[in-house]
């Protein structure tokens, strides 16, 4: 005999769910996850269906953290750091989750685009001044979540980065103005695809700045990015019959290498060569270095922002910020150079060049 009591009957409700909107709906729960959310890959009548099906249930959307994934190819190196930072405290101030991937290593690289195990797992993607090819700009797109790029190039996806050209052309044109005649660039590596749109353009400002003062170009010296490789190109100068009064150098990092071997010889900075840098690195200043400011941190500030905008259905626009020009002590007028003698290069400096 069952028991009798006074304790009221409880009815057991079931918790309306996702699989119960697609059950309803006659799709699958990702697709129900896409539909409820605005931009996102759904067509408007399954976006439709979906949505009737979730109000006669009464289901709502849970609010959840949106996870952003970051793809640098150094993001050990400071203009990578520093739009990362911008990046994540847009996102942390509004309680998403950033997720960084490096891609600087070839294998890396090669694996991240053939596995993507951002797939389902990042709501939209940011890229830090890193191209990308036709087989990875095609992986990404299958993704059908939104990307923004920081300081590189993806057609038909927002863009937040300077101008590369006039940066450069506006160091140059302050060398030409102190009466350099002829001044030598250091160069990242332009066969280096994942940074070819930067070092294009920043080469193409050096020789426009020739260009218009009627000038001779300087020597160009390919090099990377890092400060040894600023070492390298410094002991190249060094080798030659006659050293150029003037150095453009695409990133500060460079230009300080630079520096250090040019100083070690007895070379004077600026007094028989002047330097020019890029970014306004954070050791810039510490070197006192002439160098075209650019808003890194900004940028990625600026990316975030764009991102969470077109996951919320807008569509944003391409955003190019301001460089300016800091002038510190190492640029000044020319004097007379003349070639450093054999024991002015540092150990190896002039050897197989």
């Amino acid at each position: 005999m069952t028991p009798v009591t006074d304790e009221p009957v409880r009815e057991v409700v079931r918790r309306v769910g996702v699989r119960r909107v697609a059950e309803l709906a006659g799709v699958s729960p990702a697709t129900v996850s896409r539909a409820l959310r605005e931009g996102t890959p759904v067509s408007q009548g399954t976006r439709e269906r979906v949505r009737r099906a979730a109000a006669s249930l009464g289901y709502t959307v849970p609010v959840r953290p949106l996870t952003v994934a970051v793809l640098a190819r150094f993001p050990t190196r400071w203009f990578f750091a520093e739009a990362v930072a911008g990046v994540e405290a847009v996102l942390s101030a509004a309680g998403h989750v950033t997720q960084l991937h490096n891609l600087g290593d070839t294998t890396a690289r090669r694996h991240f685009f053939a596995t993507l195990p951002v797939r389902g797992r990042a709501d939209g993607l940011i890229v830090v001044a890193s191209a990308v090819d036709d087989v990875e700009r095609a992986a990404l797109e299958a993704l059908g979540i939104p990307v923004v790029v920081v300081g590189g190039d993806m057609p038909g996806r927002p863009r937040i980065g300077i101008d590369d050209r006039a940066g450069a052309r506006v160091a140059v044109r302050h060398l030409v103005g102190l009466g350099h005649r002829s001044v030598a660039l250091a160069s990242f590596d332009p066969d280096e695809a994942c940074g070819a749109a930067t070092t294009r353009d920043r080469s193409a400002g050096w020789a426009d700045a020739h260009l218009e003062s009627g000038l001779t170009r300087g020597p160009v010296l390919t090099v990377g990015a890092a400060m040894t490789d600023g070492d390298a190109a410094a002991g190249e100068l060094l080798s030659r019959p006659r050293l150029p009064t003037a150095v453009f150098a695409m990133s500060d990092e460079v230009a300080v290498g630079i520096l250090r071997t040019l100083r070690r010889a007895g070379v004077e900075v600026p007094g028989q060569v002047s330097v020019v840098g890029f970014d306004d690195h954070e050791m810039a200043a510490v070197a006192d270095l002439t160098t075209v400011a650019q808003p890194v941190r900004r940028q990625g500030e600026l990316a975030a922002r764009a991102l969470l905008d077109a996951l919320g259905g807008g569509a944003p626009a391409d955003t190019e910020l301001a460089t300016r020009l800091v002038v510190r002590a190492t640029t000044a007028p020319p004097r007379l150079s003349r070639p450093p003698g054999p024991d002015a290069a540092p150990p190896g400096a002039g050897a197989g060049r």
